[in-house]
């Protein structure tokens, strides 16, 4: 069985300066939550070790992890091959999770549906060659002239299409459903680099062993 990525994160001494602690040499280990691990540049830049996914639904990294390589534990992975730091921003919302941002962004219905900005349609000439692509972001009273060669002629559009702010919340948090898994093949390799990666150099006064370091002036609680 994988394992838990906080398993592998090293240990990390630190004086207990709780008021009820009466003894200042007396140490607190946690886990370091500063440290991070990565992907190996060499696979991360390279697609060929990478599938393209969609989430779907309410799925969270654990759920994908189990999905794709059988193993909730692997959720790190699904993380780590997309970068991700900050799962609430990173990782697309819960149905639940989308109705509550929206509603206390936007307030009102009449807010949540008001124009945020308008953007191309597709506009294509006689001969079926892309003029203008949909997508691009436009003043209202957008349009283009161009010159048709089929129809020997200018033609002058002006399509534009308004975009809601429900619509533009909706195309970001879908953005996010677009992520890259690594193959379930290199994740042998993965994990024998990460445990590796998190270990602790020598040369260092704080240092105790691969695992654990010993921080003299931390303080974590007032």
């Amino acid at each position: 069985m994988a394992t838990p990525y906080f398993r592998y994160l090293p240990n990390l001494e630190y004086v207990n300066r709780l008021k009820e602690n009466k003894n200042i040499s007396t140490y607190i280990q946690v886990k370091n939550l500063f440290k991070r691990g990565s992907l190996r540049e060499d696979i991360f830049q390279d697609l060929t070790y990478f599938t393209k996914y969609k989430v779907v639904g309410d799925e969270r990294p654990d759920n994908v992890a189990y999905k794709i390589y059988g193993n909730q534990y692997l959720d790190w992975v699904v993380l780590l091959s997309n970068n991700i730091i900050s799962y609430t921003d990173e990782w697309p919302l819960s149905q639940a999770s989308f109705n509550n941002y929206l509603y206390s962004k936007y307030i009102t219905d009449a807010n949540l549906n008001a124009v945020k900005y308008y953007e191309t349609e597709e506009v294509r000439d006689s001969q079926k060659r892309i003029i203008v692509p949909a997508g691009l972001e436009v003043p209202s009273d957008y349009s283009v002239t161009y010159y048709d060669s089929g129809l020997k002629r200018s033609v002058t559009s002006s399509k534009v299409k308004e975009v809601t702010n429900y619509e533009y919340e909706i195309k970001l948090d879908n953005d996010k459903r677009n992520i890259y898994l690594l193959k379930a093949e290199y994740i042998s390799i993965i994990t024998n680099d990460i445990e590796g990666e998190l270990l602790y150099e020598r040369g260092s006064s704080q240092y105790i062993s691969p695992t654990l370091v010993r921080g003299e002036n931390i303080r974590l609680f007032s």
